[in-house]
């Protein structure tokens, strides 16, 4: 079963999260103004998903794994969770690409 995107309103702005079938969070996008941008950005996520060359891998000053999926302009869609490995990490960036081009979406926005 694919994950799906759930769409939220908090404090005036939209966001999504891409969330496995697990209901685990896989990426968080950045808050938008308006929900019709906060679609666009599902939309981008459902694109750009899929293809490797998307994914920056990073490690916070904590020394915790994680990663960044970017727009093909460069623009970030969403940020992981911290993991406690880089294979964890590179299961997230997996299963984001496993997920990400779903079109499923919870709308409580």
């Amino acid at each position: 079963m694919p994950g799906y995107y759930h769409l939220k309103k908090n404090a005036g702005n939209y966001h999504f999260n891409l969330k496995a079938d697990n209901h685990e969070v896989i990426l968080t996008s950045e808050s938008y103004t308006t929900k019709q941008a906060a679609q666009n950005g599902i939309a981008s996520c459902q694109r750009n998903s899929p293809s490797d060359d998307r994914y920056v891998r990073l490690v916070s000053k904590a020394d915790q794994p994680y990663f960044v999926l970017k727009a093909g302009n460069g623009e970030i869609i969403g940020n992981s969770q911290m993991y406690a490995s880089s294979a964890g990490r590179d299961n997230g960036i997996a299963s984001c690409k496993t997920n990400g081009p779903t079109s499923k979406i919870v709308d409580e926005a």
